[in-house]
């Protein structure tokens, strides 16, 4: 298991008593706080056994939630990354009706070679040093390795974790030159693309030659790519200055600067693409923050948004809006996008409490089409109609939760429902005296 905190924490449960745990999951001796588990794989491809970290969302294992598949992101760097963009996750897809992104599995990938692993070619140093010789013969396994990602870890995480068909896969520094790399070559492994400062300098900047030659030509429907740009130059330079700078020094964000403006200059190609530099960001602080706008821009087309008028007619307009909204994320995103079961729940419950019992019904009965085998969303299409004292229909939709799963606060709700409906002796069934 991978831990953060090791200390107490039922101060922070007792706090914040509406807080999902299991990003923070409570280990069996109430702990340690887990965010994931490390799996491993042995790698015919690397000769070598690989250890990964892998992160579960909250509702994979809430019984209340019906059984779902999630999308992945594949994070190069990942015993450095790995903590603080589950959190990320964690709190844009789930904390305080966030939707700015859905709950997604994270598949961290630790080094055990980095700059063999994470170079498309051989090459030295950014300014030439006596260690070149050195770096070359220990680089170039870039292909290999994304042979490896592709032939071995992806067939490995979709046969063991319930994953949808959309990939993420996301890079800083050297990582990030592997992603432009997987990118250019081998467009349709991943869905979108998050580069953070791409070692575009590497080989003498032969990717980006490489780019210059064929990005022209490419066709990326449907593909996304995010590049984060950091401040790395002297405080005499700016953004605008530095391109016609010629030292070895400004390298690396000229080079970053000049793919930015290719990939800009080329919207033909169906690739859709931001890029965004960080002034005060330096190459080290920058990844929490770009991982923040990566996941805006990526997932734009399924963030959800409430209005005041969402919450005040009583009428059927709040579940049109999330059937729409939500087909829209799926012709962007490229795969069946459903609101969250938890979401709209949530939502049909408040209704209820504000007795707008039309918008009530029409957001349960999203949610039992939606979730069909969720038992949840028939229990609480059932508490809707215990509010509406429509028995027989609360009594249908309870039984139905119950050959879904047991739950014993769905039957206690059943068997009084049952015993309030029966009908109770006549008169001429009383004994006589």
């Amino acid at each position: 298991m991978i831990i953060l905190f090791p200390e107490r924490y039922e101060k922070m449960v007792s706090t914040y008593p509406g807080c999902p745990l299991p990003l923070l999951t409570r280990s069996q001796s109430n702990q340690q706080i887990v965010i994931g588990q490390i799996d491993s794989l042995t790698s015919k491809i690397l000769h070598e056994k690989r250890k990964i970290w892998v992160h579960l969302p909250d509702s994979y294992r809430q019984e209340a939630s019906a059984k779902r598949r999630y999308p992945v992101v594949y994070l190069l760097d990942g015993d450095s990354h790995f903590p603080s963009l589950v959190g990320m996750i964690h709190q844009l897809s789930s904390v305080n009706g966030n939707t700015i992104c859905p709950e997604m599995i994270v598949v961290g990938i630790p080094n055990t070679n980095r700059q063999r692993d994470l170079t498309p070619t051989p090459g030295g140093g950014m300014m030439p040093s006596a260690a070149d010789s050195t770096r070359r013969k220990n680089s170039g396994g870039g292909e290999q390795f994304t042979a490896f990602i592709e032939g071995e870890l992806i067939p490995h995480i979709d046969s063991l974790y319930p994953t949808e068909p959309y990939k993420v896969f996301i890079g800083h520094s050297l990582g990030g030159l592997l992603v432009i790399n997987t990118l250019i070559h081998h467009p349709n492994l991943f869905n979108a693309y998050v580069a953070i400062e791409p070692s575009m300098w590497w080989a003498d900047q032969q990717l980006l030659n490489t780019a210059q030659q064929v990005i022209a030509s490419q066709k990326y429907a449907g593909k996304a790519l995010f590049m984060g740009i950091a401040n790395t130059m002297e405080s005499t330079m700016d953004t605008l200055r530095v391109q016609a700078d010629t030292s070895g020094s400004t390298k690396h964000i000229r080079s970053i600067l000049a793919l930015d403006h290719l990939l800009k200059a080329n919207g033909q190609t169906g690739l859709r693409y931001q890029g965004k530099y960080y002034g005060l960001d330096d190459h080290s602080s920058v990844p929490l923050i770009a991982e923040y706008d990566a996941l805006h821009f990526l997932f734009a087309a399924y963030r959800f948004k409430l209005t005041d008028q969402d919450y005040e007619e009583d009428n059927t307009g709040l579940a049109d809006k999330l059937t729409t909204h939500f087909r829209a994320a799926t012709r962007q995103l490229g795969y069946p996008v459903k609101p969250p079961e938890s979401l709209v729940n949530d939502l049909g419950s408040y209704m209820v409490s504000q007795q707008k019992f039309k918008k009530a019904e029409s957001l349960f009965k999203l949610n039992v089409a939606n979730y069909p085998a969720s038992f949840n969303a028939y229990d609480s299409y059932g508490d809707y109609f215990v509010g509406k004292k429509d028995t027989v229909r609360a009594i249908a939709n309870f039984q139905k939760s119950l050959s879904l799963k047991e739950a014993s606060a769905t039957r206690k709700k059943l068997v009084a429902l049952q015993a309030l409906s029966s009908p109770g002796p006549s008169p001429a069934d009383k004994p006589r005296n």
